[in-house]
């Protein structure tokens, strides 16, 4: 059965891009009936390294597809953010048509004015009055729609005040023109100014790392501002991604988990002048609590990391986004410094942004760690207050004959005084 989806997976491939860790399966040979009978011990090992498809990918984008949705009618109530997360050039379509659009229909409506007063059989007459001087079909009207408009207003084609249809008409134009250019002038200056450009230039590094800090394991990975111009208010998220099974049965695909990376102590906020390195300490609370060296590539998980703040220069929110899955986090690795002091400032070496270091970290689980040290304080403990009781002991038995010692002296020092007496 896993040997069939292996061989489906490879056919969705091709037919589906995605963004997958993992080398492409190649089908098995024809294999004789001993080799038959172990076949399935050898797919169980390549289903032990199956594919991990992405939540989020490295650029940040979601790798999530909406399907099925009845009600789309909500996209037009906000039609405004329709049309801002188009694509390009379905953006630039729409706002070229738009603009055709009006300047047609309009032009239509003076042409029909224009048709209906006679305008056009009066053409040359110099005693007649037009509504439209100069105008002698649709294409002058669509001319005169388009100055309209704009305003651009050439002067050879004016409307008369004879005509009070068309000083009605005129006054629509204009208004309905003023909002068309507010609406669409205003979607092309919000997609261009969108803050997710910004978050081009935040970068995350390419692996995580496990190794000890301060006596502690630790979930490490870097992040960094290429701009010159700050990130105002930054604050930086992790959530864990990972399919679980509640206790009474209930399978929950893509749990979410949150990832403490110093919300409770302040250090997930963030002064983003220089790269930083984001920590989270395994702990209890941790949920790489129980997760060893031998553990983590055999895990199915995946780390979402979420830098948002404000732009600078318009204040505007923005939001990076990256994730590292179980084959890009290294155990017992840090990261190589790239901060140095030159002559009177800092420099960042981002040739060494992703680069790592071999280091020496335990193979064991931040629980299994955690009992050994445990288990090395308890004979200590022990020893410590055998000795005291022992002590304690002696003091008494001392005591004990120094009571007696002292008891028999005054006996001795009595029977002198009777006899001294007699």
């Amino acid at each position: 059965v896993c040997f069939f989806f292996m061989a489906a997976n490879v056919l969705e491939e091709d037919s589906m891009e995605q963004d997958i860790e993992s080398p492409v399966t190649i089908h098995q040979p024809k294999l004789p009936k001993q080799a038959r009978e172990d076949l399935p011990k050898n797919i169980n090992k390549e289903c032990a390294k199956r594919k991990i498809q992405r939540y989020v990918r490295k650029d940040g984008k979601c790798n999530v597809h909406h399907g099925n949705v009845r009600e789309t009618y909500r996209y037009l109530t906000d039609i405004f953010t329709t049309l801002v997360d188009l694509k390009w050039r379905f953006n630039l379509l729409i706002f070229v048509m738009v603009y055709t659009v009006t300047w047609l229909f309009f032009g239509m409506i003076w042409w029909l004015i224009a048709y209906m007063r006679g305008d056009m059989d009066h053409i040359g007459d110099s005693t007649w009055t037009p509504c439209v001087s100069n105008l002698n079909g649709f294409v002058s009207a669509f001319l005169f729609s388009i100055e309209t408009e704009t305003t651009i207003g050439y002067g050879y084609r004016v409307i008369t005040d004879k005509c009070p249809e068309g000083i009605i008409l005129l006054l629509v134009q204009s208004v309905l023109g003023s909002i068309v250019n507010a609406f669409m002038v205003g979607c092309m200056f919000v997609k261009i100014s969108q803050p997710k450009k910004r978050a081009e230039t935040l970068v995350f590094s390419t692996n995580a790392v496990i190794s000890m800090r301060d006596g502690k394991l630790c979930l490490m990975f870097r992040v960094g501002d290429l701009r010159n111009s700050h990130i105002v208010e930054a604050s930086i998220r992790a959530k864990l991604i990972k399919s679980k099974q509640t206790k009474e049965g209930e399978f929950i695909p893509l749990n979410q988990t949150d990832i403490n990376v110093g919300y409770y102590t302040g250090d997930d906020r963030l002064f983003l002048v220089s790269p930083l390195i984001i920590s989270h300490e395994i702990n209890q609370q941790s949920p790489f609590w129980e997760i060893s060296k031998a553990q983590l590539p055999k895990e199915e998980l995946e780390i979402v990391v979420i830098l948002e703040g404000m732009v600078e220069a318009t204040g505007m929110t923005c939001q990076a986004r990256s994730s590292y899955i179980t084959s890009e986090i290294l155990w017992g690795y840090r990261f190589t410094p790239v901060l140095t002091l030159e002559d009177g400032f800092y420099e960042v070496d981002y040739n060494s942004f992703h680069e790592t270091y071999e280091t020496n970290t335990p193979v064991y689980s931040a629980k299994e760690l955690a009992e050994m040290a445990s288990r090395a304080e308890l004979p200590l403990t022990w020893s410590v207050s055998s000795k005291l009781d022992q002590h304690a002991e002696l003091e008494t038995e001392e005591e004990e004959k120094n009571q007696e010692d002292q008891n028999e002296r005054n006996g001795d020092v009595a029977n002198l005084e009777n006899e001294s007496k007699v």
